[in-house]
């Protein structure tokens, strides 16, 4: 049976060529740990994660390579912001369609004393900058969002957000786990402080391994999440005072890291042509979904294929959408996600709770014709043509 993978939101697959093998040969030829060996090994591993570094910084327009801190994914990255950044008393706002690794970090600072203020979004998730400004008063500490729900796919307007952040002395943190890599973003124009993502979604790298870039305001505002061995600075109990070693403690992942680099490698060789097939699937995929809205699939977010990323989920108003996933993989082989996606927030926003939504979500690799046999599926368990 054929298979078709649609479940790039949750981690791409497959992966861009050579990761597997920069991973096999940091394992077999490599093995070493970066400022734990005075010898070649080392030294090379340690050349290639500043390497990776200063690659990453550049491919989201950050402050550099030493403010790019290496993490397990975006989960730990937001957290680190969050957790580090704000305070008994300190107000934050956010909004509606968050994420369970934002949501989740808020509701446990709630119990000790920050107050969170939620901006609503409207039905299809999306966000009104003038709105949200009237949320952004005086005593606000920071602003969290994501750049694009893993949910309905739309994107937020994050540059008018940035500057009015930035003109009103406010932190500005972003949640990239779904665009960093395939869908631009610029921290310099977008006035983005702290932007957290993964490696293994759109940057077409391993599980494991994920990114932190931060400004320097905002690293000096950070109370270090978790502390322990650097490397360096090693006569003293307290973290390093610099970056990325202030807030990147034990031993990095560098098998990951191997193959991130090599991701990347890929991910600059085919430059605009890949992100361009990408945008041009995320639109097909929406257009050929919205022709089943007559046969009582909902399409959930915005309505224009330019306010999105390649995430297109659906919920069936004339039937289960558990029943329906799992028929499209058992007759079909077409592989996706339901249920809630881990942002209860967004489907409540959405209207899609508590039933959730099937999740359509394509990466570089999927095909026009994967496309157009996904709906002519869906076409038939809907309609039982």
């Amino acid at each position: 049976m054929r298979t078709v993978y649609l479940d790039n939101g949750a981690t791409s697959f497959p992966k861009a060529p050579g990761v597997g093998r920069a991973m096999a040969r940091y394992i077999k030829e490599v093995g070493c740990s970066i400022g734990r060996g005075g010898y070649a090994p080392a030294y090379e591993a340690a050349a290639l994660a500043l390497e990776v570094r200063e690659r990453l910084s550049a491919l989201v327009g950050g402050p550099g390579g030493r403010n790019l801190i290496f993490t397990p994914g975006a989960t730990y990255g937001l957290n680190v912001l969050l957790k580090g950044l704000l305070r008994p008393g300190d107000r934050v706002v956010t909004s509606s369609m968050e994420h369970n690794a934002v949501m989740r970090p808020l509701h446990q600072l709630e119990r000790t004393g920050v107050l969170v203020d939620e901006i609503p979004c409207d039905s299809r998730g999306q966000l009104d900058p003038e709105a949200a400004s009237k949320h952004l008063v005086p005593d606000v500490r920071a602003l969290i969002l994501t750049h694009a729900s893993n949910v309905s796919g739309g994107l937020m307007p994050l540059e008018p957000l940035g500057r009015l952040c930035r003109a009103r002395g406010i932190f500005f943190l972003v949640d990239g786990a779904q665009t960093v890599g395939l869908t631009p973003i610029d921290m310099a124009a977008m006035c983005i402080d702290g932007l957290a993502f993964s490696g293994h979604k759109g940057l077409l790298g391993p599980q494991g391994i994920g990114g932190l870039a931060v400004t320097d305001p905002l690293a000096g505002a950070l109370e270090p999440l978790v502390t322990g061995g650097t490397g360096s600075r090693s006569e003293s109990l307290d973290m390093p005072p610099f970056l990325p070693d202030a807030l990147e403690p034990g031993t990095q992942n560098l098998p990951g890291i191997y193959g991130l680099s090599a991701a990347l490698v890929f991910l600059e060789a085919e430059g605009e042509a890949l992100r361009l097939r990408y945008r041009r699937l995320s639109g097909h995929l929406w257009a050929r979904l919205k022709e089943l809205e007559e046969d009582g699939l909902r399409v959930l977010g915005p309505d224009s294929p330019a306010r999105r990323t390649g995430t297109v989920s659906v919920d069936w108003t004339g039937g289960d959408n558990g029943g329906l996933a799992f028929r499209l993989e058992d007759r079909f082989g077409i592989q996706t996600r339901c249920g809630l996606h881990c942002a209860p927030a967004a489907h409540r926003t959405l209207g899609s709770y508590p039933q959730g939504a099937v999740r359509f979500s394509v990466g570089p690799f999927t095909s026009f014709e994967d496309i157009d046999y996904v709906q002519d599926a869906v076409y038939r368990l809907i309609t039982g043509a």
